[in-house]
Parts: structure tokens; C-alpha cells; sequence
């Protein structure tokens, strides 16, 4: 059975280093909730809230050499690019006559926080796979809006189209997260974008317009996502759900193209349990996401066949059990819809 560790440090061990215990049980929530969260490598934005990086548009040229003879100026293509942030807030309120009789009070505010943190993982973890901020602007930009066409150079590479039309296709998701691949990016100045703040004794009235008196609790998340190098990313987009439940969708034919579109991934995954090796040109992660409809389909494809090499196998993922293909994690995602409309 593969085993995979971790070999960088996430949210919550910089929370905990920091001493910043009632931050790091919000971050533990939020990470037990999102599998996004849960393997995201975040970085600080460098320009207030938003982030501005360049990424590579082709290589530069080279030449062989002759003796007494120059060699031809030439650079790398890269153009600017503008990540922004958004952040998604909620109120907590416990009634004060709760938290007198309880035995934990701080127990209580954090298990009615959860609701809120739950809620908020739901929309930030959409949002990295759906948002646009041309459509919505106080969002940010996730990754169904940079692979969101197949073809013609750049991110549109690295989309695998299995045969759907119309609005009842899924996706299957390889990210790579990595600071020089794709990782989350949070405000200047910010804890990693997130914020729990203990408001006190608030005065409240009912809807009698009665007064009472509750402890609030403020919980944000500042979040944004940008992708350095859109090769160590691929797409399986167009997936008929209704054709995929009836098993005439070959996953595994599909996951191996998009496995094989994955910038020096696929020859250190499956040597290195999905841990990309430390010599390789990006060190991180990479995991795949599905919605687990596409799972369940995936392991009925292995089941119902002769050939074992296309089971999933179990593997141990920081103390969870998770299925993997070819070494690499496969995380499920709720947020990942089964109605997306066919990629051109």
C-alpha cells in the first residue's frame, strides 16, 4: 500500500508554529471539510490584494556554435499576468445563557462556527474551480476559466475532451500544487487570507424585536488561486454523466492522455506515490479531483473488468485513505458539478 507524507508545510503546521492555536483549529476545519484546502500551497500576494506574476510563453532560441562566430541574442516569451483576491465572511452568534451552563463554552462557539466555516469552504472551493471575475468581479478567477478551451496553444494544450455535448457533463481535474505551478494566494499582511475574530457580547433582539444577548464570532477567508505554469496542470473536460453511469465513457483511457499532457509529472508520480521527486524542475503536489458520481463510475469500470491494472488502488494519505491512479491521490470535490456545458 502507497504512503504519502508531506513533505512541505501547510496551513496548519504554519498556524501551529506561529503559536496560533484558534486559527489553526479554524484552518483543521476548513482543511477536514475541502480537499482543496487540504493540499493548497498558499502564497502572499506582492501587490496588496492582488498578484501580479509572469508566466512563460515559449522558449527562447538556441544555436550550435562555430568558432569565431557570435551567438544570436534570443530570450524566453512570458507575458504579465493579474491574480486577484475576493473574501467570503460569515457572523457566528451563540445566545450568552448557552455558553453560561456549558462546560466548554469555547468548545461550543467553535462547533456553532462550523456551520459558517462549512458554508464558506463550500462557496471558496466552487470558486476554485468556477469563479470568474469577468463574470463576477469581487470573486476571483478559478480553473474552469483558464481551461475553458481546448486548442490553440497555452492551457487550452492541456484539456482532454471525452466526447460530451450539451449541459450534463463533468470534469476530472490533475493540479499540481506547487509555487511555481498553482497555488492559492492571500493579501499582504494577512494570516494566510484567514481570519477568526471574537467580537464579544452583542446585544440582539428576536423577530418579536425582543433583546438578548449573544457572543459573536467573525470567520473570513481572503483567498485567491494563481497558476505559474499551466503545464503541470490538465483538464478532462466534456464528460457525458449519463453516458459515463452507463459505463460507455472510458475514464481511464481519458486520465491517461491528461496524465501524459503533464509537464515532468508523469515520470515522478508514479515513482514518488504522487510526490513530485525533489530534482524535478517543480516540487509539490499533485492530486486529482473528481465529484464522486465520476469515483464511483471509475471503480465500476476497474471492477467490471479483466484487466486489473485498471483497478484504483488504496492509498494512505497523511493518516486518510484515499484511491489513487498511478500513484497519484484522487481527492473527491462536491463542488466539481455533473451540469457543466461541453468545452469548445
Amino acid at each position: 500500500m502507497a504512503t504519502l507524507g508531506s513533505s512541505y508545510l501547510n496551513l496548519i503546521d504554519m498556524f501551529r508554529a506561529q503559536g496560533d492555536e484558534a486559527t489553526a483549529e479554524v484552518v483543521e476545519t476548513l482543511s477536514r471539510l475541502s480537499p482543496v484546502m487540504r493540499n493548497a500551497f498558499t502564497v502572499e500576494a506582492n501587490a496588496g490584494t492582488i498578484h501580479k506574476h509572469s508566466i512563460r510563453t515559449g522558449l527562447p532560441a538556441v544555436t550550435w556554435g562555430r568558432l569565431y562566430q557570435g551567438i544570436p541574442q534570443s530570450k524566453s516569451g512570458r507575458t504579465m499576468v493579474t491574480d486577484t483576491t475576493g473574501f467570503v465572511e460569515g457572523l457566528s452568534t451563540v445566545d450568552t445563557r448557552l455558553l453560561d451552563i456549558s462546560k466548554n463554552p469555547a468548545a461550543l462557539r467553535m462547533q456553532e462556527g462550523e456551520a459558517f466555516l462549512e458554508a464558506m469552504v463550500q462557496e471558496t472551493e466552487t470558486g476554485f474551480f468556477y469563479h470568474d471575475v469577468v463574470t463576477t468581479p469581487e470573486k476571483f478567477r478559478g480553473m474552469a476559466a483558464r481551461y475553458n478551451a481546448s486548442g490553440g496553444g497555452g492551457a487550452g494544450n492541456q484539456i482532454v475532451k471525452a466526447g460530451g455535448a450539451g449541459s450534463d457533463n463533468t470534469s476530472i481535474w490533475f493540479v499540481t500544487w506547487s509555487e511555481k505551478a498553482t497555488h492559492l494566494i492571500h493579501p499582504q499582511g494577512t494570516k494566510a487570507g484567514i481570519e477568526r475574530q471574537d467580537k464579544g457580547e452583542q446585544r440582539v433582539t428576536d423577530a418579536n424585536g425582543n433583546a438578548y444577548y449573544v457572543k459573536e464570532e467573525l470567520f473570513r477567508q481572503h483567498i485567491g488561486v494563481a497558476v505559474r505554469d499551466w503545464r503541470y496542470n490538465s483538464r478532462i473536460a466534456n464528460i457525458d454523466v449519463s453516458d459515463m453511469n452507463a459505463g460507455n465513457v472510458d475514464l481511464y483511457k481519458f486520465m491517461r492522455q491528461a496524465l501524459y499532457k503533464l509537464q515532468g509529472v508523469y515520470s515522478t508520480a508514479m515513482q514518488s506515490g504522487g510526490q513530485l521527486n525533489p530534482n524535478a524542475s517543480v516540487e509539490g503536489r499533485t492530486v486529482i479531483y473528481m465529484n464522486r458520481e465520476t469515483l464511483a463510475a471509475l471503480d465500476a469500470l476497474g471492477t467490471n473488468s479483466n484487466n486489473g491494472a485498471l483497478m484504483l488502488k488504496p492509498m494512505e494519505l497523511e493518516g486518510r485513505m484515499v484511491q489513487s491512479y498511478r500513484g497519484i491521490p484522487i481527492e473527491v470535490s462536491d463542488a466539481i458539478l455533473s451540469t457543466e456545458s461541453a468545452v469548445a
